[in-house]
């Protein structure tokens, strides 16, 4: 009976232990993405995407993004897609709590020629005294052709050559040609009024909301940025939700056509899955400032 109370009293003691070291271990943070209002004194000293043919292993895709904030921040976040002739192929994504850099990069074997396309989300929570959180965001991109011949593999940004511009065209004219065949099913199954929005492709976003989108502001920009990423980390790069509750991978998924209404109180992020069904997901645009 004693070696029986023994044993009870050390797997109670074993219990305590654990229930306060988990107690005293700080809390994880959601892996999530959430827009605060733009703290202005924040920069990044350095943001990128870069995308390179490498020659070991051969015919191998090398990405890389990297970014660098001015100071440490609580939470650090770096999202990043890949997409292969219009196609989601592989994403990656990073936290940090407590730091200034992030730093991520992965080597894919390329199959076939192809129009990459690589966008990238950085982000910054930074909390400040009196319990106030801001943000500090920016977004980079990098876009490469790859033609694969035979053994022979070659790369290029820019065409020179001829034979690289009709390259460029075919890849070209073959992703706009699918996209738009894409886009067109899910604006009719979902019967979107395309006047009411200003459309683009998730490609042309950082481009297009560099300086500020049409109507809207530096400010109302940023938000719209900061809240188009919140809800494509949450309900696209972890996993597609569709409207029955179940997840897809987004892997095979084409590139969002992203949809700001021009009352600016939502934006629609429009795709399609490996398996060619359409996913709409809607973002209400927050009015934090």
């Amino acid at each position: 009976m004693k070696k029986l109370y023994m044993i009870f009293g050390l797997f109670i003691i074993f219990f305590l232990a654990v229930s306060v070291q988990q107690y005293m271990m700080p809390p994880k943070v959601q892996e999530s993405i959430t827009f605060f209002p733009i703290d202005p004194k924040v920069t990044y000293k350095k943001a990128e995407t870069n995308l390179e043919l490498i020659e070991t292993p051969a015919q191998t895709l090398n990405w890389k993004a990297s970014s660098t904030l001015d100071r440490k921040a609580y939470l650090r976040q770096d999202a990043s897609l890949l997409y292969s002739n219009g196609r989601l192929v592989s994403e990656f994504h990073d936290w940090k709590q407590n730091s200034d850099t992030i730093i991520q990069e992965k080597q894919i074997s390329m199959k076939g020629s192809a129009l990459l396309q690589a966008v990238t989300f950085h982000h910054a929570e930074l909390h400040e005294k009196k319990e106030l959180i801001f943000s500090s965001q920016t977004m980079s991109e990098h876009q490469l052709y790859i033609i694969l011949l035979n053994s022979e593999a070659k790369s290029f940004i820019t065409p020179e050559s001829l034979d690289e511009k009709e390259w460029k065209q075919k890849l070209d004219e073959q992703t706009e040609r699918m996209l738009q065949l894409s886009w067109n099913k899910g604006v009719g199954h979902y019967s979107i009024k395309l006047d009411n929005y200003q459309a683009f492709p998730l490609s042309e976003f950082n481009r297009r909301s560099k300086e500020s989108l049409s109507g809207f502001s530096k400010s109302e920009t940023a938000r719209v940025v900061g809240n188009l990423w919140e809800g494509l980390y949450k309900n696209y790069l972890l996993g597609i939700k569709k409207a029955d509750g179940t997840i897809e991978s987004p892997i095979g998924s084409t590139i969002p056509l992203i949809l700001v209404s021009n009352d600016k109180s939502h934006l629609l992020a429009l795709t399609e899955t490996a398996k060619g069904e359409p996913i709409l997901l809607r973002q209400l645009i927050s009015d934090t400032d």
